[in-house]
């Protein structure tokens, strides 16, 4: 709250809200980590490791509250965390949904998307499959909530594009797999 007696600083990593004082109002920013997890494998070991120490976060503490807040998630399922760390080695994070070329992937059946997208067809996902893909990003507090789920589904369809899967209209339009 700004009132009598409370200045803004500018500082070359964030704004300090200070009172005249001298006394700070709220944490000095460090660090913000981007990192891709997978879901209950949080490890002191690299790439957590590694990111976190350098900003003097408690790496043991971090894993095992990211491990315990996973774990009913599928096991390996990627999810994207924003770390947060403060100057007095304290921290937050925010978890998001998962990619949406994991979720395509996995609905497709497949390991990996097509090698020449647009010239060969990796797989089949029906409008269907897009709309509850769309739905689950959209519920997602940390991206763009102010998006239409129109919106979502046609960027989505845009992934499946470039992915090299083929979006039909209905499930009963995805052709069958011929046996060998």
């Amino acid at each position: 709250r700004v009132g009598e007696g409370v200045v803004k600083e500018r500082r070359s990593c964030c704004f300090v809200w200070k009172t005249r004082r001298g006394g700070k109002m709220s944490r000095e920013v460090v660090k913000k980590i981007m990192l891709r997890i997978p879901a209950g494998q949080a490890k002191p070991a690299p790439p957590v490791g590694t990111a976190l120490g350098g900003a003097g976060v408690n790496i043991m503490g971090f894993c095992k509250d990211f491990n315990a807040q996973t774990q009913n998630y599928l096991d390996g399922v990627p999810v994207p965390v924003e770390i947060t760390a403060y100057k007095d080695r304290s921290f937050t994070y925010t978890m998001r949904t998962p990619p949406v070329s994991y979720f395509l992937l996995k609905a497709a059946g497949l390991d990996k998307g097509a090698n020449s997208p647009g010239h060969e067809v990796a797989g089949y996902l029906s409008l269907k499959h897009i709309y509850e893909i769309a739905k689950v990003k959209q519920s997602d507090p940390s991206l763009k909530r102010h998006l239409p789920l129109k919106s979502w589904v046609s960027q989505i369809i845009a992934s499946c594009r470039s992915m090299g899967i083929e979006v039909v209209p209905r499930p009963e339009d995805i052709p069958k797999k011929k046996k060998k």
